[in-house]
């Protein structure tokens, strides 16, 4: 078997070298030969098209490698939709889908179950943090913070030179 590694991480802080190496050594326990490694960073998995990722699937089409490995299924997408067209185009191209911290394997049945369900979970995942963020935007709003900042509004009638204030009233 002939894999290709793919690593994802949805942020630039966030580091894909971790997957890269669990994904290797996964391949040297199982004597599992390495056609070429695809990283990709600051990309969500809910966006289909990636750089890296576009490059494994052209390979892929070429026939350069059977198999495709990752850590986890949600490096490879968020969206259950997605998921199952890219995995339709594995199988039309016999080509394995291996998460190693999941124990997936397609090349078996109860690894293609296991892989529809895990991609249900994923969207689902997906669709928490989405209403997760758009919750905290709402109460940021409601706060009174505003802007990549996050800089508090100026509040009416409240003194904003309160020296300059007692001062004047003082008679200074």
């Amino acid at each position: 078997m002939k894999v290709a590694i793919y690593c994802r991480v949805s942020t630039d802080e966030q580091d894909a070298d971790k997957q890269e190496k669990a994904c290797l050594e996964y391949c040297q326990r199982n004597r599992i030969e390495i056609h070429k490694c695809y990283k990709d960073t600051g990309f969500s998995g809910m966006k289909q098209s990636r750089p890296a990722f576009d490059e494994l699937l052209k390979d892929m089409r070429l026939l350069k490698f059977n198999a495709i490995m990752v850590t986890k299924l949600d490096r490879i997408g968020r969206s259950l939709h997605h998921l199952l067209s890219l995995f339709d185009e594995f199988v039309a191209k016999g080509v394995h889908f291996i998460a190693i911290t999941q124990n997936i394997d397609t090349s078996s049945a109860i690894g293609k179950f296991q892989l529809q369900m895990l991609g249900a979970f994923a969207e689902f995942e997906r669709n928490i943090i989405s209403e997760r963020t758009k919750e905290g935007l709402k109460f940021a709003k409601n706060v009174g913070k505003r802007g990549k900042d996050k800089k508090a509004r100026k509040k009416r009638g409240v003194l904003r030179n309160t020296e300059k204030t007692l001062q004047s009233m003082r008679g200074i």
